[in-house]
């Protein structure tokens, strides 16, 4: 059986602008990054503003487990199958983070024959945006110590600096770090931090701006510090925001590649969805509907995380309304939430799987919640039974909601003919009714604990004494409006990451909690979760190799 990698080496891939002409991009209109690579002008995106919209589907799938899901893959393969049905559809789609690529997740191109190429260069340094985006958080991290070192006028209390450098790599050592270390001209002592580029607020703004004006006026509402009054210091009184914006001018725009199979694909912007907001650009999302009648979009790791990020955030903040979700799931991770160890899920185990279809049944409810019309699709594998797809299948019409089996690892856009159908079947008989979970008028806590309850099935919120001081500071400083993103882990609903399946008689804990006032939302940390991952006791770097004409071999 070929690898995943293998399959995108020998694929054969249509120059770009060939793919672009299908959209009626012209050469022109494109910013070419090699053959198969380029970035959309901003003049292509102003012409086409005035184009009706097309559907906006959201693909969103179950809890991760080590026994896989397929949220990408599906997403390519469904994309691929429109275009074997003769319809005209896009994929948006973020970008890998180096980090997961050499840690323990791996590359995130999808997987089989649904995948987007250039896979290796997508899952390194593609086109450079992530290395714009961490140049320019460490530009604004130098630019505010250099201004405490030079004097200080803003009164910046060093002990209340809340800017964080970042890098694209788990690196654990650089989570609690000492700057200014040596010599008086070399700063002024004190502790720093770091978090993945991923988490970091830069990654969030670049997703969530509409264009440039937008972009600078985020970048200028962030906040750095705070001065011994208590009052927030921001980068626009660094004079941070032109050099910033200069850094993140390309960054900015949305990258066009193709599937195996030469469906378009919009691949821009990576933030995680355990501890950012896990959505891909808004100008993606936003030139997607515009450029094609169906516009494929996904939302990182469980329907907890992203897809309510999804929905509270950044169809909020951009005015989008969803007209479908696709919820993927495996009959492999139903039985590992059902107690089934990873080496035990080829064996048809009934009982298992009833006792994991839990954690389906509560992602469905949580859909259900945002009147959105929910398609399931189980994500085949050769070692599922008739037994095991029919019993999910009656689970899923039993809650009103509409199922189809998908293959697309195996077949491509061939293997999702029949939940592409289902998802076109759906749109024109169900109509979307669209609504966020809260208002924005309740306060954060209370949209803390409407999250908590509502989404993760927490019986209540345990609020820690300093997150507890910070909501209040947050309240009185006029950031209550703003919705919350929480970071949680991601592997189970609540945020102890053993307890699968759907938990139930727990409270949620929230540590600590702090403004991206830019991104404008507002974090709030649960359990465990560090915005700065480490890699594994065996990280799969160790399995990359270059052999000696230059092909790449270990990156999945």
């Amino acid at each position: 059986m070929k690898t995943d990698i293998q399959i995108a080496q020998e694929a054969v891939m249509e120059p770009i602008v060939n793919v672009a002409k299908t959209l009626g991009i012209t050469e022109d209109e494109l910013e070419l990054y090699g053959k198969y690579k380029a970035k959309i002008s901003n003049e292509y995106l102003q012409k086409i503003k005035s184009n009706p919209d097309g559907k906006l589907i959201l693909v969103t799938a179950i809890n991760p487990t080590p026994a896989g899901e397929g949220k990408t893959t599906t997403s390519v393969g469904l994309g691929q199958a429109f275009g074997k049905l003769g319809k005209k559809a896009i994929i948006a789609l973020r970008e890998p983070s180096l980090g997961p690529c050499f840690g323990v997740k791996g590359g995130a191109a999808g997987g089989g024959y649904a995948q987007v190429v250039p896979m290796e260069e997508l899952n390194l340094h593609f086109t450079g945006d992530f290395h714009a985006i961490t140049s320019a958080n460490n530009l604004l991290a130098a630019l505010l110590d250099n201004h405490i070192q030079q004097g200080n006028e803003l009164n910046i209390d060093t002990r209340n600096v809340v800017w964080k450098r970042c890098l694209d790599m788990n690196d654990r050592v650089l989570r609690n770090v000492v700057v200014g270390l040596g010599a008086k001209m070399d700063g002024v002592v004190r502790e720093d931090h770091f978090v993945i580029t991923v988490a970091s607020e830069i990654m969030a703004i670049l997703c969530l701006s509409s264009d440039m004006k937008d972009l600078k006026e985020r970048l200028s509402r962030i906040v750095v510090a705070y001065d011994y009054a208590g009052t927030p210091v921001t980068a626009g009184q660094l004079n941070a925001v032109g050099a910033m914006a200069a850094l993140l001018k390309d960054a900015l725009k949305p990258n066009l590649i193709q599937t195996l199979e030469h469906t378009p694909a919009l691949i821009h912007g990576g933030p995680f969805a355990n501890i950012a907001h896990g959505c891909n650009s808004v100008i993606a999302t936003k030139a997607g509907l515009k450029m094609a009648d169906y516009c494929i979009t996904e939302a990182g790791f469980g329907a907890d995380l992203g897809a309510e990020k999804f929905f509270d955030i950044k169809c909020r903040m951009a005015g989008l309304k969803p007209d479908a979700v696709v919820l993927v799931a495996t009959i492999r991770a139903l039985k590992y939430n059902g107690g089934v160890v990873k080496a035990d899920l080829n064996q048809e185990n009934l009982a298992a799987l009833e006792k994991g279809i839990v954690n389906l049944e509560k992602h469905i409810e949580n859909l259900q919640k945002y009147d959105v019309p929910i398609v399931v699709t189980l994500n085949s594998f050769v070692t599922d039974t008739y037994k095991e797809i029919a019993l999910v299948k009656s689970f899923c019409e039993d809650r009103n909601c509409e199922f189809a089996l998908s293959e697309v690892w195996e077949k491509g856009g061939e293997g999702g003919i029949a939940l592409a159908e289902k998802v076109i079947e759906t749109l024109e008989n169900k109509e979307s009714k669209f609504k966020p979970i809260y208002q924005d008028e309740i306060t954060l806590k209370e949209k803390i604990e409407v999250v908590s309850k509502e989404i993760y099935g927490a019986d209540g919120v345990v609020f820690a004494p300093a997150a507890a001081k910070q909501l209040a500071r947050l309240e009185e400083l006029g950031y209550g409006n703003l919705p919350v993103c929480m970071a949680k882990n991601q592997y189970s609903l609540s945020d102890d990451p053993t307890r699968l399946g759907r938990p139930e008689g727990f409270e949620m804990n929230i540590r600590e909690v702090y403004v991206s006032a830019g991104a404008g939302f507002v974090v709030a940390l649960t359990g465990a979760v560090t915005t700065m991952p480490g890699l594994s006791k065996t990280p799969a770097a160790y399995g990359i190799d270059v052999n000696d004409d230059g092909m790449i071999t270990g990156l999945f």
